[in-house]
This record gives structure tokens, sequence and C-alpha cells, in this order.
């Protein structure tokens, strides 16, 4: 265990070195548990202890001092767009279990880790949700930066119609990611929209982009397993639908 924790600190000091622009400096006079100029640093737990100009991770400690791999200081805030649909047969007839319809969402299997998840990212410095659902979800799953800009402008219009509500929120919090350390986590915002008739995506395929390397839709049941707590959000569908599990 301690020989696997020193190589993922030096993994670590490696990509602080190399200082990507997205990344906050290893010191600087950060406002925590505030909007930071353009980052907002508070979190959806409330207020979090600052020790010695430190954010100390408020679920518990890690194990790992430091930034580690995350961008920021403190939260680092994503957005996980969970696409729902019934499950049809060849017919077109909504399939049932038990009597209850079965659900399929869109899941991306990640290239880090090579394990099913949903097509989330970070929010960036000055985004809202909202736009980050709506393009992380056309990235990786539709890989939509790939395509020609008249298949490209198609695509955007059809994912503006289907995320032009404001969706349900299914989770808000810590995300309990391996990239967590006792100074900076993860959070995220889980947000179900649902393709009631399966019509807006019939007239295209799914695609993998940016950093997925398959997309596709997966029934949902109890057996299912994935990339972190995602899970935890699959389940949330499932009950607010009243599908099969």
């Amino acid at each position: 265990l301690s020989v696997v924790k020193d190589i993922k600190q030096w993994y670590q000091r490696r990509v602080r070195a190399a200082g990507p622009v997205w990344a906050d400096p290893e010191k600087g006079n950060f406002k925590f548990n505030a909007l930071d100029g353009r980052t907002d640093r508070r979190s959806a737990l409330g207020d979090y202890k600052v020790v010695d100009g430190m954010p100390v991770n408020p679920v518990g400690r890690t194990g790992i001092k430091g930034r580690g791999l995350l961008g920021k200081w403190g939260p680092n805030h994503a957005a996980d767009p969970v696409v729902t649909r019934w499950k049809r047969d060849e017919k077109g007839a909504p399939v049932k279990v038990s009597g209850k319809g079965v659900l399929e969402f869109v899941g991306i299997k990640r290239r880090d880790t090579g394990e099913w998840a949903i097509p989330g990212g970070m929010v960036d410095a000055g985004d809202s949700v909202s736009v980050t659902l709506r393009k992380e979800f056309g990235e990786e799953a539709l890989a939509a930066l790939d395509m020609p800009k008249a298949e490209q402008e198609r695509v955007m219009k059809l994912t503006k119609q289907l995320f032009s509500g404001s969706g349900t929120t299914l989770y808000r919090g810590y995300v309990d990611d391996p990239r967590n350390t006792d100074n900076a986590w993860m959070e995220t915002v889980a947000v179900n929209f649902h393709d009631a008739s399966g019509d807006l995506f019939s007239s295209f395929k799914l695609k993998a982009g940016d950093d997925a390397g398959a997309v596709s839709w997966i029934s949902i049941d109890h057996s299912i397993k994935l990339y972190a707590n995602h899970r935890t959000f699959i389940e949330a569908v499932v009950k607010h639908h009243k599908a099969h599990w």
C-alpha cells in the first residue's frame, strides 16, 4: 500500500511540475469559501476549514497532502449530465421487467481507468453548470469537436433542445473520487435529462470523443458498475422515474 501511495505522489509531483494552465499555482492569495474572481471556491457542503492557509477536505483525510492531480485548491466543481430514455424492443415497444420500464443512459468508457461513467466534466472558470452539462455531453458522447462545422451545428441544436429545460437535479455535493486529497476534492451536480419519446437521438449516432474511449446506451439494473460514485446518480434516476432496478 505504501509503494502505491509513493508512486501516486511521485506522479502527482510530475503533473504539478508541468504547470498546466488550468491549475492553481502552488501558492497564492486564494479566497476560500467564496467566489474567487471567476473561480468558485464555495462548497455544496457549506463552509470548510482553512488551516495555515490551506483548505481542509470536509469529509476527512485521504492520506495525500497538497492539490494532487486536481486543478483547484479546495472544491473542484464538475457537472454530470445523466441522459436517459426508455429501452425499446425491435418493434419500438417499451421493454418492461416485473411491470416496470427499463431505463437506458448514455455512458462513456473512461480512457484513464477503463471504467464506464457518466459523460461529465469540470466546470470551467466563469461557466455555468448548465453550459458545462451541454458542452461536456456534446464533446464526450457525440464527439462534436471532430465533426464538420455543418454537422456540429446540427448536433449542437439537438443537444440544446434536449438540455433546454432545467432537468432534474439528482445529486449535488462531494464525490468519492480517487484524485481527492486532504486539500483538494471533487464536487458535482448530477442532472437528469430524459428523452421520453426517444426521438431526439434517432437522427444521429453516439460517438466517443474527448477523453472517452467508447460511448453507448447502457441498460440500467442493480448489477451495474460505474466509476467513482456514479452508481449513486443512476440509482437516483431509477427512483425518480420509478423504473426497473
